[in-house]
């Protein structure tokens, strides 16, 4: 049964009018997977080789896939550079913040107020208006968006949010005094 099927395995097949010959181990050439470079250096076969297999007129040289492996020169692109926010204007006073009894809220401008969040309230500024707040007492800065209106207490310039107040670090003390820079 083994020799049945070992010169099945071997034979020709016929399909279509087509031949078919098995593919054996014999057939390839070691030296043709060692470096892959040897592929140009190999000679392409000629009609009278193979008639009907033919190489390409065209043929491939070493030099040619050397130049075109060099890689290309970098260019790195132009730095984007972000300008300075020029300051319209600069007010100091008295800041506040307000947080855990408005939680959940809708702002002046219709977002929901949350925890952690860099905004603030003002009377008179547009909404969307970025001020940058430097806390006197402590050196600390941030810019801080304006979405709500306040504060309705005296002589208070500018209402912080949570996220906002903690920055800055005047959530222990409650106020402090600032300087708010508003921004273009």
């Amino acid at each position: 049964m083994r020799s049945l099927f070992s010169l099945l395995s071997l034979s020709t097949v016929l399909v279509a009018g087509v031949t078919l010959l098995p593919v054996l181990a014999s057939d390839f050439d070691a030296r043709e997977i060692s470096d892959p470079l040897d592929v140009l250096n190999r000679v392409e076969p000629t009609e009278a080789d193979a008639p009907g297999l033919t190489a390409p007129t065209a043929t491939l040289r070493p030099e040619d896939i050397k130049e075109s492996l060099a890689p290309a020169q970098a260019t790195l692109p132009e730095p984007k550079v972000k300008p300075v926010p020029d300051v319209v204007r600069v007010i100091t006073g008295e800041a506040s913040w307000y947080g855990p009894g408005f939680y959940g809220n809708r702002t002046a401008n219709g977002e929901v107020f949350r925890p952690g969040t860099m905004t603030a309230a003002h009377r008179t500024l547009p909404f969307g208006t970025k001020v940058r707040v430097t806390n006197l007492w402590n050196g600390r800065s941030a810019i801080i968006r304006i979405n709500d209106r306040g504060p309705f207490i005296g002589h208070r310039v500018i209402d912080l949010g949570h996220g906002a107040a903690s920055s800055l670090g005047l959530i222990a003390s409650g106020i402090a005094q600032v300087r708010l820079e508003v921004l273009r």
